[in-house]
C-alpha cells in the first residue's frame, strides 16, 4: 500500500542547474516525488536529499540523471507507512531537470510535530 501525503512543494525549474525544491521548517517525512515530462522530449531528473545543508552532488543523490520519457512520469514513493524519506528541520531536497523547463517535481509527505517529554 502506497502512502501519499499532502503536496509540500511543486516546481519546475527554468534552469538546468540543480535548484532547492523544499526546506523542512520542521520534522518532516517525505512520501512521495513525482515527476512530470510535459514535452515532447526525453529529459534527465535528479533528486537530491541533504539533511543537514544544500550540497546538491552525487554524494546527497537519490535519484541520478534518470531518463524521464516525452510526455511522461515517473514516481518515487513509500511503500508502506513510515517508510518514506525523513527530513529534519532545515534540511533540503534539491532538484534538478537536464532540460529547461521540461520537468515538474511534485513532492508529497507529512510534517511531524514532535513533542519530547523532559
Amino acid at each position: 500500500m502506497a502512502i501519499s501525503g499532502f503536496q509540500i512543494a511543486q516546481v519546475r525549474p527554468g534552469v538546468t542547474t540543480t535548484v532547492s525544491a523544499f526546506t523542512a521548517s520542521m520534522l518532516t517525512q517525505v512520501t512521495r516525488i513525482v515527476i512530470s515530462n510535459t514535452t515532447g522530449t526525453a529529459a534527465n531528473a535528479s533528486v537530491f536529499h541533504d539533511d543537514d545543508g544544500s550540497t546538491f552532488d552525487a554524494t546527497t543523490a537519490l535519484l541520478f540523471a534518470k531518463s524521464v520519457p516525452a510526455n511522461d512520469t515517473i514516481t518515487i514513493e513509500a511503500q508502506s507507512e513510515n517508510s518514506g524519506i525523513g527530513i529534519s528541520k532545515n534540511g533540503q531536497i534539491g532538484v534538478q531537470s537536464g532540460t529547461a523547463s521540461a520537468l515538474t517535481f511534485t513532492i508529497y509527505g507529512a510534517s511531524l510535530n514532535l513533542t519530547l517529554d523532559e
